[in-house]
């Protein structure tokens, strides 16, 4: 499953092995500003006109296959889900060690949920280890207001003697699964598809969702991001992420020339950026771009990152219109439930 990436640089000096298998080549570790990530206002998806959701999936189509991130403006969810959202996210972190390691990630051996502890990772191989702490949970049917089957099991786990901290994390996940799932048809319409080719997929999704908290780097001995991240280069598993970021700044992209751009915060946006499962599907025409963070704001940071895939037992198979007799499908055929058991074991383990 090893690839290499093409970078359009004259000579790239650096170059990082994801845990993807994937081989990445850069020309530095600085970043800045291009404002090569667009903006798209998406209101257009929840018109009756097909026109009015076509002229949006023509935007997506671009971003998508250009850079393989944009923000999402006009997505109808209330900010109020953001606020609760990160006031439990300020809960939980602030709990002792002992209490968040009782729902530890390596208590679930196979999935991405629980407790993933502050500089327990090293994705990059830098000096120090990543300066960031999370909490995963996973799709469950009984949050899910289109759910085909209520009695589907959930894999997550939850700490005890927190009120209202399960309740309301899923209430925000709630309302990124059904724009999720509206915005699945937008990327069919962008691969020029019928709107509903990905429906099938979509009725019983791969929907993880985290929180994520990034102590301060700016000040300390450690804050050069050639020797510590906050979250190393990565790219993520499933068909696209829907990300929620707070005000501090600190996400970063690598482009398809070899630079690292900054993707700061947009007021009521989203960050969506396309994942490893959609590139595979798409043959290499949607991009799953390498990103990573570094909180240099000289305060904690927050973010919320929603993953969205495909049923498990659902065939990546390619999109008819990404494939042809010159133009044959790059990667062999798996379950979304094969390569997901495979991602999560490798991001789990510290040694990648």
């Amino acid at each position: 499953m090893s690839t290499t990436a093409t970078i359009e640089a004259d000579a790239p000096q650096l170059t990082l092995k994801l845990q993807n298998g994937q081989i990445v080549s850069y020309k530095s570790n600085l970043a800045r500003d291009t404002g090569e990530i667009p903006i798209i206002d998406i209101k257009g998806i929840f018109s009756d006109d097909i026109k009015d959701r076509q002229a949006v999936a023509e935007q997506v189509r671009e971003a998508a296959s250009r850079i393989g991130f944009f923000y999402a403006v006009n997505h109808g969810i209330d900010a109020r889900y953001k606020e609760d959202t990160f006031d439990q996210a300020r809960r939980f972190f602030s709990l002792s060690m002992e209490e968040k390691m009782k729902v530890w990630t390596g208590l679930v051996p196979n999935e991405y949920v629980g407790y993933h502890p502050l500089e327990g990772y090293n994705r990059n191989h830098r000096k120090y280890n990543d300066l960031s702490e999370a909490f995963n949970w996973a799709y469950d049917a009984q949050f899910d207001p289109g759910a085909v089957a209520k009695d589907r099991p959930s894999t997550s786990i939850w700490p005890e003697n927190l009120p209202e901290f399960k309740e309301t994390l899923y209430a925000y996940h709630t309302q990124l699964l059904t724009l999720a799932r509206k915005m699945t048809r937008m990327f069919a319409l962008a691969l020029h598809m019928p709107e509903d080719y990905f429906d099938e997929y979509v009725k019983r999704p791969e929907a993880g969702m985290r929180i994520l908290h990034y102590p301060e780097q700016e000040g300390s001995a450690k804050q050069s991001p050639n020797d510590q991240n906050g979250i190393g280069a990565h790219t993520d598993f499933e068909c696209f992420t829907m990300v929620t970021q707070d005000d501090c700044g600190g996400l970063e992209v690598l482009s398809k020339s070899g630079e690292w751009v900054r993707a700061p915060p947009v007021p009521g946006a989203l960050v969506v950026n396309i994942a490893d499962c959609f590139m595979r599907q798409t043959n290499d025409f949607f991009v799953s771009t390498v990103h990573r963070v570094i909180n240099k704001s000289g305060k904690e940071r927050y973010s919320c990152p929603f993953f969205f895939g495909f049923d498990r037992e659902m065939l990546l198979e390619p999109v008819p219109s990404c494939i042809s007799a010159e133009n044959p499908m790059n990667y062999p055929v798996m379950s979304s439930g094969e390569y997901y058991t495979w991602r999560a074991n490798r991001a789990k383990n510290s040694e990648y």
